[in-house]
């Protein structure tokens, strides 16, 4: 009889759309039946379910998560363990920590991924964060996408370097036309972002920055969430509501980019954001804060144009490109060569492949 595939049971604060939920969606699509997978979005919400290929049959199973009831959750999510006897435990960010608690003594081996922070830890650490990671993770295998995360694990979390694994992010390459003609065509000069409208993304430094640049620039903000009312009202503030359009979310963004000729980031925290990289493959120049590993992604030749978290730097370095085309078009041809060279999509798979068939055979 043939042994079935080995269950990975993935744990999410959320299971709304965002980089984390893409990329997951990505390996599950391409690993296809290697491995069987279960799901549980501790806030109930599930709109990434819908980038799943349906075929795979991906599990959801209801755990019955109850906010704040921390001694109750822990003994639900004990059962549902003894229920769903995964191969591997793989859980995601800060907010599923309490699976980590969870586990202990069940003998399941414990993968767990660390993409970076809220609002509420993207200027310093908690104290009892990083009290309850340092003894909850000690001995699981952590993955940091981020050279920034990886060191924050080792020297802050104080987590046995044995443990760490360094894993960027990749993009599909083919998925993304570069820049390029459609550019020549446009009158304006476009700058856009793809990004969840959250307070971290900072989306109103953003507007304020293009309300400083002149009337031949327009901004494209593609992506939805909370934020999207007090965004448009400051537009309007700022005088500028006719150069800036709200596109909404986008279940695939990728044509997205050939609509711009600046991609711009105006995060207060990220690591390793998944759309810088699909900037990057589009052939696009980037301009950013200075957060996570945003400046190491990029080709040495664009790091000029990654700036603090400041408005009118923001503003500066978006007006210098959008000045220059032949700057725009060079930057851009220089990060889709950074792409094929260190983020290629096949190669980040490759390795999770690895890494969820070397610990699911632990157990």
């Amino acid at each position: 009889m043939v042994a079935a595939p080995p269950l990975l049971l993935h744990v999410f604060a959320t299971f709304a759309t965002g980089g984390p939920q893409v990329r997951y969606a990505t390996l599950v699509n391409r690993l296809g039946g290697a491995f069987r997978h279960a799901v549980v979005a501790m806030d109930g919400r599930q709109e990434a379910r819908a980038l799943l290929d349906p075929a795979l049959g991906v599990h959801f199973p209801d755990v019955g998560v109850v906010k704040g009831d921390t001694i109750g959750n822990l003994r639900r999510f004990r059962a549902a363990l003894r229920d769903i006897r995964p191969n591997l435990l793989v859980t995601s960010n800060w907010g599923s920590i309490e699976w980590a608690m969870a586990r202990i003594g069940t003998g399941i081996p414990h993968l767990h991924i660390e993409d970076g922070f809220g609002p509420e830890e993207r200027t310093h650490q908690i104290r009892r964060r990083v009290f309850a990671r340092r003894v909850l993770l000690r001995r699981a295998t952590v993955v940091l996408p981020s050279r920034v995360l990886w060191r924050i694990a080792r020297d802050t979390w104080r987590l046995p370097e044995q443990r760490l694994r360094l894993l960027p992010n990749g993009v599909d390459l083919g998925r993304f036309g570069r820049v390029g003609h459609a550019a020549k065509a446009r009158s304006a000069v476009v700058v856009g972002t793809v990004a969840a409208l959250r307070p971290e993304k900072n989306l109103a430094r953003l507007i304020r920055a293009v309300g400083r640049m002149g009337s031949e620039v327009q901004l494209v903000i593609v992506g939805d969430g909370t934020e999207r009312p007090a965004l448009e009202r400051l537009a309007v503030t700022e005088g500028i509501a006719g150069r800036v359009s709200f596109a909404g979310h986008k279940k695939d963004p990728a044509s997205c980019y050939a609509g711009f000729d600046i991609f711009a980031l105006s995060s207060d925290t990220e690591q390793m954001p998944l759309s810088v990289l699909e900037a990057m493959a589009a052939g696009l120049p980037v301009v950013a804060t200075d957060v996570g590993d945003i400046a190491e992604m990029l080709d040495p030749q664009n790091r000029r144009f990654v700036v603090p978290c400041d408005d009118d730097a923001l503003a500066d370095a978006l007006s210098v490109l959008a000045l220059d085309a032949e700057a725009r078009a060079r930057l851009g041809a220089a990060n889709r060569r950074r792409a094929e060279t260190d983020f290629a999509e096949s190669t980040m798979i490759a390795a999770w492949e690895g890494l969820f068939r070397d610990l699911s055979a632990m157990r």
